[in-house]
């Protein structure tokens, strides 16, 4: 079973290595989650009222894997910096940690769900004709609550040790087992939204048994639930964890709390059309940084690595290489977007009313995103090389501090409209992604410098 050796070999090299399996992982799972909602948007009579109903259950779905990524994205890269310097011990002990918190929360979060689902659809604005199909989807993907968490959190061990085709595989099983099932148990078995839930649910059971089998049985590191006399050791541990992975944590929610902004505003001051607008943007964002999502996750364990093992120059190096890779994409991209904006609308709608808002709405909001790389290359070295307080700090203040107050004030205060809710990303990405960049150079750089020079 092919490793990637983060020691030895090009940093290029094993960048590329880690992040193209994930690369394909992340298409596939994105894949799915559009055919997910194609297929569920067909079903007869009810499609459009299923989808939405769906659409009302993503808020508590966020929070379930926002969870995952507290204890993944904040125990993996601990665990790697500790391999970096030799200690298999503490990187074992930090991994078994995540893994016990995580199953814990996991308990904790389906029962709340089970106790609590009606009201809080309620609350996310669910109506009577809603909740019966968003009440029966959400109740029997409350059951795969479990294994949802153990492939979305644990997966990041698996690519920290360097498997990163093993990791690929876990993602790629539930993504395609979903295509494959949701057809069968929404239209051949004829059980409409149930049928997805029952689908998603199987496809994320396999990729738990996959990350489970693997971490459990195969890797050089074996995961499993801490003991009690260990629960004293372990608290430093899991304060670390929770610690970094709150950046990440707190970016998934803030993401939340932005749509739920810029949809009330957008609802006053253009009306549905403009939430259907949104809704495509965010289709196309989120396709579109589906490939820096895996060059930053595919450079983070190579940064931490380096950093526990006091190698500054790779550390430099794979930083180099980030930023690179990032802004070429990046270049091309946003040029696409500029361009062709028709195009990357027609992927998601052909309604001829919505394409002449969605248009400039689209370029508008895409006008300054090559600046959001800072923002990008600056929370991945923060988060790969442990530095809590600058990653937690430059999540909320992007989100929290820069879009959603201008969410607000430009459409209101300086009498903007719809542009002002669009405008805002733009404003936050040239403020918010230049803080991050700078300050992670004038702090990091200078740090890694006088390890260079210790040596």
């Amino acid at each position: 079973m092919k490793r990637i050796d983060f020691e030895n070999g090009t940093v290029t090299n094993n960048i590329l290595s880690a992040a193209l399996p994930m690369l394909v992982a992340q298409i596939l799972n994105l894949l799915y989650n559009i055919v997910d909602r194609i297929y569920i948007a067909r079903i007869h009579d009810i499609g459009t009222t299923a989808l939405g109903a769906v659409g009302l259950c993503f808020p508590i779905i966020m929070i379930i894997t926002a969870f995952s990524n507290l204890f993944g994205s904040g125990g993996a890269p601990i665990f790697s910096i500790n391999r970096g310097k030799g200690d298999s011990r503490t990187a074992d002990m930090i991994m078994n940690t995540a893994f016990t918190m995580l199953c814990g929360s996991a308990a904790v979060l389906m029962l709340i769900g089970f106790l609590f689902a009606r009201p809080l659809l309620t609350l996310f604005g669910a109506s009577d004709d809603a909740l019966v199909y968003a009440y029966p989807y959400l109740m029997i993907y409350l059951l795969g609550t479990l294994p949802s968490m153990i492939a979305t959190g644990m997966n990041p061990f698996i690519n920290a040790q360097g498997y990163a085709i093993i990791g690929m595989l876990s993602v790629a099983v539930g993504a395609v087992t979903n295509i494959i099932l949701d057809p069968v148990f929404i239209f051949v078995l004829d059980m409409g939204i149930k049928g997805a839930a029952i689908a998603t649910v199987i496809s994320q059971i396999l990729s738990a048994l996959l990350v489970f089998y693997f971490l459990h049985g195969k890797s050089e590191l074996k995961v499993r639930w801490i003991h009690i006399n260990e629960i004293s050791e372990c608290t430093r541990h899991a304060r670390d964890i929770i610690s970094l992975g709150s950046a990440g944590f707190i970016m998934q929610l803030t993401n939340s709390l932005v749509s739920i902004c810029c949809n009330n505003v957008l609802s006053v001051t253009g009306g549905d059309i403009y939430i259907s607008v949104m809704t495509i943007i965010s289709s196309v964002r989120q396709m579109v940084e589906t490939p820096i999502h895996a060059i930053n996750e595919g450079t983070s364990p190579v940064l931490s690595y380096n950093y526990g093992a006091r190698r500054p120059d790779r550390v430099k190096k794979a930083g180099v290489v980030l930023i690179i890779m990032v802004l070429i994409y990046t270049g091309i991209m946003w040029s696409v977007i500029l361009i062709a904006p028709e195009f990357l609308i027609g992927i998601f709608s052909s309604d001829k009313l919505l394409l002449k808002d969605a248009v400039p709405a689209l370029k508008l909001y895409f006008a300054a995103f090559i600046f959001m790389d800072l923002q990008y290359i600056g929370q991945t070295v923060f988060k790969s090389l442990n530095k809590k307080k600058q990653a937690i700090f430059f999540s909320l203040l992007r989100k929290v501090f820069i879009v959603v107050p201008l969410t607000y004030f430009l459409p209101y205060g300086l009498h903007m409209g719809t542009d002002g809710v669009f405008m805002a990303e733009p404003v936050s990405n040239v403020i918010g992604g230049s803080l991050c960049f700078i300050t992670m150079l004038i702090t990091i750089l200078p740090e890694l410098n006088k390890m260079e020079n210790s040596r």
